[in-house]
């Protein structure tokens, strides 16, 4: 009887235990498969996001090589005339060689210079209050609308391209993609395009038309 009672004891020992066991492997389950779920959504997002940057920096790069295409002939209509504004043309030609080697994709160098050759630009329609002879030069003025339409598209391209990067840096350093972001090839974090004060507020200049 004694032997029976301890055996039927042990019995039920091993059934809480198995018991206890199953609830633990539920639990581990659960929680894995709820990880999994949430690093599944965040990853992508996170790849959907990504290719939203990419292809608001293609516009961004679009407007920077059309403007960039545009520079050399507006320095050489102005150098015309106004051949001793060394400087602000040397500024230019630094902005434009260091956008040109920057190399693909966001950089905060590519970014830089970008904002570089803005303000250069905006000195140097400063500098063309004093030549009057440029407010009559039919090349330059349609030149000077070029560049100011491109400096205007590049504006509206820099701020879509901003918003998918808010978007994706949110989604990069949420948990739980900020442990995996970087091993999965992501950036953890891409660079926000700000605009120059000069561009903020780009002087208004009278042609007399």
């Amino acid at each position: 009887m004694n032997s029976n009672s301890y055996d039927g004891g042990g019995g039920k020992g091993r059934k809480t235990a198995l018991l206890g066991c199953g609830c633990v492997v539920l639990v581990l389950l659960f929680l894995c498969l709820s990880l999994y779920g949430a690093f599944k959504s965040s990853y992508n997002r996170l790849n959907a996001q990504n290719q939203q940057v990419k292809a608001a920096w293609a516009e961004v790069e679009n407007n920077l090589q059309r403007r960039s295409d545009l520079i050399p002939n507006l320095v050489a209509t102005v150098k015309g005339v106004a051949g001793q504004e060394q400087k602000v043309f040397g500024d230019i030609a630094n902005a434009r060689a260091r956008i040109g080697g920057a190399g693909a994709g966001p950089s905060d160098a590519k970014i830089k210079a970008s904002n570089d050759m803005s303000s250069a630009i905006s000195r140097l329609l400063v500098i063309v209050e004093n030549y009057p002879n440029l407010k009559s030069n039919e090349n330059f003025l349609n030149l000077q609308d070029e560049v100011t339409g491109t400096e205007n598209r590049l504006a509206h391209s820099r701020e879509q391209y901003n918003t998918a990067v808010q978007g994706y840096n949110e989604t990069a350093k949420s948990f739980p993609m900020v442990l995996f972001v970087t091993k999965m090839g992501f950036k953890a974090e891409q660079p926000f395009f700000e605009a120059p004060a000069e561009a903020k507020a780009r002087p208004n200049i009278d042609f007399g038309k």
